[in-house]
């Protein structure tokens, strides 16, 4: 996975406002992330994957988010000692929170019991 992106896409689950639930992202943002415009699907474990070539980009957004909370994930500290991602690049006034208040709080969607 490449470290490239500096700020998040339009449709990042990142962004504020985003729909996503604050303990979803923690969980996307626990290991490396790749950017869903970038990534396939795994249907069976309902995530993003990074395509086989190898040359998919981590998501911006969860970079921004980890770094704003204090808690790169491992890879992002190994990148970061062997030159292959720098955090100072990254756009930190892009709308990506680490307050759990600027996201949805719920974790289930909702089921109707007809």
């Amino acid at each position: 996975m490449r470290y490239n992106l500096t700020t998040p896409c339009d449709e990042c689950p990142f962004l504020k406002g985003s729909g996503f639930a604050y303990r979803r992202l923690l969980e996307f943002a626990s290991g490396e992330f790749p950017c869903h415009k970038q990534s396939d699907v795994d249907e069976d474990r309902g995530a993003f994957v990074e395509k086989p070539s190898g040359k998919t980009n981590h998501c911006a957004g969860a970079l921004i988010f980890n770094e704003k909370r204090g808690q790169p994930h491992q890879m992002m500290r190994i990148c970061e000692r062997i030159g292959l991602y720098d955090r100072t690049r990254l756009d930190m006034n892009a709308p990506v929170s680490d307050k759990a208040g600027d996201y949805r709080t719920e974790t289930d969607v909702e089921v109707s019991h007809d």
